[in-house]
């Protein structure tokens, strides 16, 4: 699997290549700047991309307007972000177009190698990957909207969000999936969403309601 690679910590970025190099994914090239990551996304178009938010020059939005340029040319590219904090206006950017093939992680996720490999790929497979961290910020900031979820309905929504499926998630709250089912259905009855087998198509449902309203 071939990897763009953006982070301007040196440091960073060089044990990134190896991690992903270990586990045999192709780094065709690693940049430090908004401008190189543009050109290496086109160039290379690659299967997936790791890209850190905040690159020089202004170490603002370097990186997600380089997504945004790369994506308007290919609108499929899959993109993992990673960023010291949780910046909420970028991950509802990222999220806005509600296609999927994104994930927004906080870099200490990448101390959890398994969690973080398991994370990419499922965003290169065209699934989503969010920080929990990330998700309890966009669901605190829309919680009037949400009032209406108890509180396991919140905590099944916050694991769906990750993409979790509903085995994953009977197993993170020690509960059956028939139980998981329900409060599921739940969710989506309150929030006004129409329910899919599909666990990918349910978490994109679930982030475009919270991005658009």
């Amino acid at each position: 699997m071939r990897v763009v690679l953006a982070e301007d910590n040196s440091l960073l970025r060089e044990g990134l290549i190896r991690l992903l190099e270990v586990h045999d994914f192709e780094v065709c090239a690693a940049v430090s700047d908004g401008e190189a990551l543009t050109e290496a996304l086109l160039e290379h178009r690659p299967d997936v991309a790791v890209v850190d938010i905040r690159m020089p020059p202004t170490f603002t939005d370097e990186g997600l307007k380089a997504i945004v340029a790369a994506r308007k040319v290919i609108p499929e590219l899959p993109v993992l972000v990673l960023s010291q904090y949780v910046e909420q206006l970028y991950a509802r950017e990222l999220l806005s177009d509600g296609k999927g093939a994104v994930g927004y992680l906080l870099k200490d996720r990448v101390a959890d190698v398994g969690e973080f490999v398991q994370a990419l790929r499922r965003v290169a497979s065209g699934g989503t990957a969010m920080d929990p961290e990330v998700i309890a910020e966009l669901i605190g900031g829309q919680h009037n909207r949400l009032e209406d979820l108890t509180a396991r309905e919140r905590e099944v929504l916050g694991l769906m969000a990750e993409g979790r499926t509903n085995t994953a998630i009977a197993a993170e709250l020690h509960v059956t999936e028939k139980a998981v089912g329900k409060h599921s259905a739940s969710v989506f009855r309150k929030l006004g969403l129409a329910q899919s087998e599909d666990d990918n198509r349910r978490v994109l449902a679930v982030l475009a309601y919270l991005e658009n309203k």
